[in-house]
């Protein structure tokens, strides 16, 4: 049950996705050749500062740092809605998980630095932790070793989501024997970055370390000791994206069963036909399974509670298959049409495809919620 303010939130929301950035607004970041326009940022920046003007970038963050700390049930809520429509914004890297990196690792000075930027959307932080094809954060392989008072890292993030817009990115590095994260800011000596052309239109980059300076006080938490940090970090990123997720199938479910009621062959409405109300009703029932898990899990950050990395991978892993089935059964019940790039079927598709990759992919959040259940 949603409260009177995340009511409003979530009404506003749905208005200002539906008018402002329609699956069209999606469809002008692609370019001919079916990834990203040359050049895209991979959004719309219009609708960025607006986003940043409705309050949504300081939903997690403190008012202290001039945020609303309205939670991340209510962050769910416009993550959910941006999904319908595949609007594009960097506003789950950055407003989530780069402002929970420093709510939960940050020293008061990189707060007060920091959290007021991203809450007022000028600052656009990100989370460098992935470094190839397959999620493996117990295989880092960037190091970060002493170097006078500080620290240099060498090696590759990639991908990093919305890596050529940000600022800085929390970035996960082996020291010693551990893991240590380290805020680094985008224009250090020694940084590089590039686009990766990417298959939903969006721009996330390829950050290369060579020999990157950064003084101590960029450590995040503690040295050698960042991987329950980032376990934190992860877990609340892949439930922020599970929300989208659920917008997203939400959406084509509904567009979907639109069609079948409304397109006629051989003479009858299809969605007359009792295989196709089977798979309509089979694709609904997982639809619910998705959202209870989701709603848990975000509950779950809101409270603090314990069970929190078990639901966050619980409601990655539904999430993940629930998009994936629905998105795939949307292609194949328009028949024709929906393998066209005109449809929207296709590009419900293809987000669908990256973001069930996002923070972990569907296997690997099913193994971790096996082993942390004792399987």
């Amino acid at each position: 049950m949603l409260n009177e303010e995340q009511q409003m939130l979530k009404d506003m929301a749905s208005e200002w996705v539906r008018d402002r950035v329609p699956v069209t607004a999606l469809r002008s970041l692609y370019g001919h050749g079916g990834g990203g326009v040359e050049g895209s940022i991979g959004h719309d920046a219009a609708a960025w500062a607006e986003m940043a003007q409705m309050g949504w970038c300081g939903i997690v963050v403190p008012e202290k740092q001039g945020g609303s700390d309205f939670g991340y049930r209510s962050m769910g809520l416009v993550l959910e809605e941006l999904g319908r429509t595949l609007a594009a914004s960097p506003l789950l890297s950055s407003g989530l998980v780069a402002a929970s990196a420093l709510r939960l690792g940050g020293t008061d000075e990189q707060k007060a630095r920091w959290l007021p930027g991203i809450a007022d959307g000028s600052v656009i932080g990100t989370l460098a932790m992935d470094e190839g094809a397959h999620h493996a954060p117990e295989k880092i392989r960037l190091t970060a070793e002493a170097s006078g008072s500080g620290w240099k890292l060498n090696g590759v993030k990639r991908p990093v989501q919305d890596g050529m817009v940000a600022q800085f990115a929390i970035v996960a590095a082996r020291t010693g024997d551990g893991v240590t994260l380290f805020l680094v800011e985008a224009d250090a000596p020694g940084l590089t970055r590039e686009p990766l052309d990417q298959v939903d239109a969006r721009v996330p980059a390829a950050w290369s370390f060579a020999d990157v300076a950064v003084e101590p006080e960029a450590v995040l938490g503690q040295v050698d000791k960042g991987a329950e940090l980032l376990d934190a970090i992860r877990d609340r990123a892949a439930v922020g994206i599970a929300a989208e997720m659920l917008g997203s199938a939400t959406q084509a479910f509904e567009t979907t069963l639109d069609y079948l009621k409304t397109r006629v062959q051989f003479g009858a409405v299809i969605g007359s036909f009792q295989a196709l109300q089977h798979r309509a009703a089979e694709l609904f029932g997982e639809l619910q399974l998705a959202r209870s898990a989701v709603e848990e899990a975000l509950t779950a950050i809101d409270e603090d509670s314990p069970a929190l990395p078990g639901l966050a991978s619980l409601a990655k892993a539904i999430a993940g298959e629930t998009v994936h089935q629905i998105s795939s059964q949307m292609v194949q019940l328009h028949g024709g049409i929906g393998m066209t790039h005109e449809h929207d079927a296709g590009l419900y598709l293809k987000r669908a495809r990256v973001a069930e990759q996002c923070y972990g992919s569907t296997a690997w959040h099913r193994e971790r919620w096996a082993r942390l259940n004792g399987y």
